[in-house]
């Protein structure tokens, strides 16, 4: 299963769980955050099989290890990454 399949995951997305962040440097793409930012890419859990504080906590452990670097595409000072990069994640 993909996380696209248990969550709406979108750009502007207000009402999220929590927000990832889609543009910036290599170190700041990628970073869950608390606070909405309507450049930001929503994440709403649809589902009862996962907790959105666990999930807030995985894409932590994403963003510090590094994975968003090999996924963001740009620039050496402004990378991104798409709302795809992040549903084509495997869960479970």
């Amino acid at each position: 299963m993909k996380l696209g399949n248990i969550a709406k995951i979108k750009v502007g997305l207000s009402d999220a769980d929590f927000w990832i962040v889609r543009r910036g440097s290599e170190n700041v793409v990628g970073k869950p955050v608390k606070n909405y930012d309507p450049e930001y890419i929503g994440i709403k859990i649809e589902t009862d099989q996962i907790l959105p504080d666990f999930l807030f906590y995985w894409f932590m452990n994403f963003h510090n290890t590094g994975y968003w670097k090999s996924v963001a595409t740009g620039t050496t000072r402004l990378v991104n990454i798409r709302t795809e990069d992040i549903k084509n994640i495997p869960i479970g």
